[in-house]
């Protein structure tokens, strides 16, 4: 017991009533392994094995959301190719120009940019961005399909590399893709815990669904008209993932609970 309290010693009154730790091992800062350490760092590798909590789908202790140390690329500007090419506000063998407008989640603008677009040769081609306090120019490229017709790129300023879509997060003065940007950056769900992604999952299957339906009436939206089956099904079995995700997590609430009450 004394070797496995020295371990723990040190955490805060959760830790104390989880494993059970007796009164004269209790303080709120211990020195492990010749350094101070938070309730966070009192605990050892096999003692948080034996924590009760949510379960990731493999079986071990799901991982707590990364704490906002990088910058949310979702909070920033996106452009996609491919989305501009089915607007037709860029026609691959002609010249365009377009303007746009980006909005929060509350339908407030929060930048404007004017586009023009070069696409007449397969190489070579560009896109020119102008806003209030940015110009840049983005090299695009066609590259052929396995069965016929092109498929076309933008050309990251970072790697050199292509991709279909570029990100100007918060504070940035450029347009980059997302391997471009590293680890300075991350994705909304990459902040949030397994539950919290599987409810931001239900809801954007939900959006891409829900067409011209009412909201409220579904959970999960029949197949849009428009919609291929199979890729209808391919919606269906990720949402059952994520009803499965969520189940467990009350589950796991729900044995965690009963446990804390008949240890009392």
């Amino acid at each position: 017991m004394r070797k496995v309290a020295s371990v723990i010693e040190g955490g805060g009154s959760e830790v104390w009533k989880l494993f059970r730790i007796k009164k004269k091992f209790r303080e709120h800062q211990g020195i492990i392994h010749g350094k101070l350490c938070g309730t966070s760092q009192n605990i050892g590798h096999a003692a948080r094995q034996l924590k009760t909590g949510p379960r990731d789908r493999k079986g071990g202790v799901a991982r707590m959301p990364k704490p906002r140390q990088r910058v949310c690329l979702e909070a920033g500007l996106k452009l996609d190719l491919n989305s501009l090419i089915r607007r037709q506000c860029v026609n691959p063998g002609s010249y365009t120009w377009f303007s746009s407008i980006w909005t929060n989640s509350y339908g407030e603008e929060i930048a404007s940019a004017s586009f023009t677009a070069c696409m007449v040769n397969h190489y070579g081609s560009k896109l020119r961005i102008q806003m209030e306090d940015m110009e840049q120019t983005i090299f695009l490229v066609a590259k052929s399909r396995t069965f016929g017709g092109y498929q076309w790129y933008f050309v990251c300023p970072a790697t050199n590399c292509c991709c279909s879509v570029l990100w100007k997060p918060p504070g940035a003065t450029h347009f980059r893709s997302r391997q471009g940007w590293g680890r300075k950056v991350a994705y909304a769900s990459q902040f949030l815990d397994p539950d919290n992604r599987a409810h931001r999952g239900k809801a954007k299957i939900k959006a891409r669904l829900i067409a011209d339906l009412n909201p409220d009436e579904w959970e999960l939206p029949p197949k849009p008209k428009w919609m291929r089956w199979r890729t209808y099904n391919r919606y269906v079995e990720r949402f059952d993932r994520y009803e499965d995700i969520l189940t467990d997590g009350i589950e796991g609430l729900a044995a965690k609970l009963l446990d804390e009450k008949y240890s009392q």
